[in-house]
């Protein structure tokens, strides 16, 4: 079975996610996703207070290492034991998720296109491209809603290290995009170009 790897990156908030799911639910199956999320390195040494102040925005903070040792064992045909992240806790959970080979296998991260060896296991690097007042706004109501954080928190961290972390990695990443999505993951014509693009790789197989 031939795997297509494709990268999904851009800033926070940008629509990535919308974008993977849509192909998720276009493919079912055929689509394995891994999130960079998930691979954040353990803290668990660390008091929660100052595990809260790290900088969660930079790429150190990844075991890129180990998303990339798995995307090759995917990419071999073997299942692999996806690492998974608790963020109201900033920390690792110890739950691990199984994911398995698939034609098709989605890496979506905003510092995916950051690291050269990730890069090349890629056959297609999409960036979703949104205005920083959109992505802000998406990343306030996900983590108060979602991630339990408060508004102040949430602020704070944009301002330290979010949006000097995009304007060092993440927005000089772009460059190495095969196709950029403006307006976010609902972009109906960028999406029909990439599904269109996915289904000549099933009919291949």
């Amino acid at each position: 079975m031939e795997t297509m790897v494709i990268g999904i990156a851009g800033g926070t908030g940008s629509g990535k996610t919308t974008l993977t799911e849509t192909l998720k639910e276009r493919f079912g199956p055929d689509i394995s996703v891994l999130y960079h999320d998930n691979y954040y390195k353990s803290h668990s040494d660390m008091p929660y207070e100052e595990r809260s102040k790290l900088n969660y925005d930079h790429p150190d903070a990844f075991d890129t290492g180990l998303l990339v040792r798995d995307l090759r064992t995917l990419c071999q045909g073997e299942a692999i034991q996806c690492p998974t992240y608790d963020y109201t806790i900033h920390d690792r959970s110890t739950v691990t998720v199984e994911v398995k080979p698939a034609r098709v296998i989605i890496v979506e991260g905003i510092l995916i296109f950051e690291n050269r060896a990730l890069r090349e296991l890629m056959d297609i690097k999409i960036f979703v491209d949104t205005d920083a007042d959109v992505r802000i706004l998406r990343r306030l109501l996900r983590d108060v809603k979602e991630r339990g954080r408060t508004l102040d928190s949430v602020v704070d961290q944009y301002l330290n290290t979010v949006k000097p972390m995009h304007e060092a990695f993440v927005e000089p990443s772009k460059k190495y995009a095969d196709i950029i999505v403006p307006s976010g993951g609902r972009n109906a014509v960028a999406q029909e170009m990439i599904v269109e693009r996915i289904r000549r790789h099933m009919e291949r197989q």
